[in-house]
This record gives C-alpha cells, sequence and structure tokens, in this order.
C-alpha cells in the first residue's frame, strides 16, 4: 500500500511539474471573476457605509457580516472591490496589449526583413523611447489629459510595443535566411505575400510567449500607475488604487492592503509561470533539453 501511494505521490508531482496546473488555475479564476463579476460580487463595489468603516473580515473577531474580507477606510466591500477589479485589470490590459502587439509585431516583421535604412530607423526608434522614463511620462500624461481608464490604456500600449519589435525582429532575420523563404522569393511571390504567409505564421510563438510574459508587467505597471496617482481614478475598483488608498491604515486595518496586494501577486506570478512554460514548450530548441 505504502508503494501505491508513493507512486500516486510521484505522478502527482511530475503532472505538476509538467503542467502548469496551479498558475492555470489561478488565471481562470481571475477571468471568470472578472467576466462575472456583477453576479459574484455580493456588495456594491463603491457603496459606502461609515459604520463599517475599516472593518475586520468577517472571520475575525469582531468581523461585520457580509464582509468577507473586511470594509475600506469609508465602509466599502474589499471583497466586492478585488472581484471588479478583476474586471478592470482585464480589460485594461487586454486593449493595451492587444495594441502593443499590432503595432510592434508589423515594426519588428518590416525591420526584421526590410534591413537596411528601415532596419535602423526602427530600431533606434525603440532604443530612443525605452530611454525615456515611464514614470515621468505617465505623470505627466496624467497632468495634461486627466487620470482615466482611457489614459492608462493609451499608456500601457506605449510601454509594450518596443519589446514585441525586437523579439519578432530578432526571429524575422534568422527566418529571411531559410530555404523556403528564398525558394518564395524565387517563384515570384511579392514581399507582403512572404511575410504573411511564410514568416507571419513562424513568429506567432515567440509573439504568444512575450505577450503572456508582457501581461504580468501590465497588470504590474497599470497597479503602479495607479498607486501613484496616475492611473484609474477613484471611485473605480482597481488593485493598486486599492493598495495606494489603504496604505495609510496598515498599522489598524491591514486586510484593505494586503488582499488586493495579494491578488497582484498571485496573477503576476502566474502569468510569469505560464509565459516560462510556454517559452519552454513552443522553442524547439528547448524542447530538444
Amino acid at each position: 500500500m505504502n508503494i501505491f501511494k508513493t507512486i500516486n505521490i510521484f505522478k502527482f508531482w511530475n503532472a505538476f511539474r509538467k503542467w502548469p496546473i496551479i498558475p492555470v488555475f489561478i488565471l481562470a479564476v481571475l477571468i471568470f471573476t472578472g467576466v462575472f463579476s456583477n453576479q459574484l460580487a455580493p456588495n456594491s463595489p463603491t457603496s459606502q457605509n461609515l459604520k463599517l468603516r475599516n472593518s475586520p473580515p468577517s472571520w475575525m473577531d469582531g468581523g461585520a457580516e457580509g464582509r468577507f474580507l473586511g470594509g475600506d477606510h469609508v465602509g466599502r466591500d474589499v471583497f466586492s472591490r478585488i472581484i471588479h477589479g478583476a474586471r478592470i485589470s482585464l480589460t485594461v490590459v487586454a486593449i493595451s496589449l492587444a495594441s502593443g502587439v499590432l503595432v510592434g509585431s508589423t515594426l519588428g516583421l518590416v525591420a526584421g526583413y526590410a534591413g537596411g535604412l528601415v532596419d535602423e530607423l526602427i530600431m533606434r526608434l525603440v532604443d530612443v523611447w525605452l530611454a525615456l522614463p515611464f514614470v515621468l511620462l505617465a505623470l505627466i500624461a496624467a497632468i495634461v489629459l486627466g487620470p482615466s481608464v482611457q489614459t492608462v490604456m493609451l499608456l500601457l500600449a506605449l510601454f509594450t510595443w518596443a519589446s514585441f519589435v525586437r523579439y519578432v525582429r530578432a526571429e524575422v532575420l534568422s527566418l529571411k535566411t531559410r530555404d523556403y523563404v528564398n525558394l518564395a522569393k524565387v517563384a515570384g511571390a511579392s514581399t507582403t505575400r512572404i511575410i504573411v504567409k511564410h514568416i507571419f505564421p513562424n513568429v506567432v510563438n515567440t509573439i504568444i510567449v512575450v505577450a503572456t510574459l508582457r501581461v504580468g508587467q501590465l497588470i504590474l505597471t497599470e497597479a503602479t500607475l495607479s498607486f501613484i496617482g496616475a492611473g484609474i481614478p477613484a471611485p473605480t475598483p482597481a488593485w493598486g488604487l486599492m493598495v495606494s488608498e489603504e496604505k495609510e491604515y496598515l498599522s489598524s486595518s491591514w486586510w484593505g492592503s494586503f488582499f488586493p496586494g495579494l491578488a497582484i501577486f498571485l496573477v503576476v506570478m502566474s502569468l510569469n509561470f505560464l509565459g516560462d512554460w510556454l517559452r519552454d514548450k513552443l522553442d524547439p530548441r528547448l524542447r530538444q533539453l
């Protein structure tokens, strides 16, 4: 019997090592709560009740009934705000990432395949952009345009496109010297057809891996912008904003900042693990190790 238990534990451990079970589960919970936040949240995320101000979670001594994760400094339900914050994070990151992928991948394909002056101009633009202080630009944008969800989406899209240019360009520089690309040129295929039909399908894996790794960084960046006041404005339930609003009450009501911070940590960690797993699976050089 002990031998069978050991074998089952070994198989269970191998399954966890081979497949990203926990990260996928955490991300599935995030997506599910984001999509069905209106149905899952027990209370309104913006409804205030000063009688429940800084009330402990319901499972702690003196906890308020109906406040599973406690109340914040104005009596709003922390649990409901975290659930609705998942929707905000998914919406902002999805639109920003899609914009960054579209612009960055297109420029990377053009730079890698064209080479010469075009490649030089695009890569110098990337170098200049990466040298700019992003947080300072975000603060200026928040002052000029005003903090809003649309401003955060624009900032995150500008934050993420440059990394796609570099990764896609590097892949294209290798692919364009392959025999099948040379054969397509000999057959009279146009430049657009070669890029779309022969090169782009072979860089999709790279784009997926980079996108997965960037999602975690985008969520963390969005939380950082909200924390410093250059992101999503109050009273919208955003995780970074919740941490910022409750930081002054850490000594008396730690749950207001701890649980939103824990949500950020779990999601970003899961995305990083999933990105590493996808890189190992989709990169043929790593599959041979």
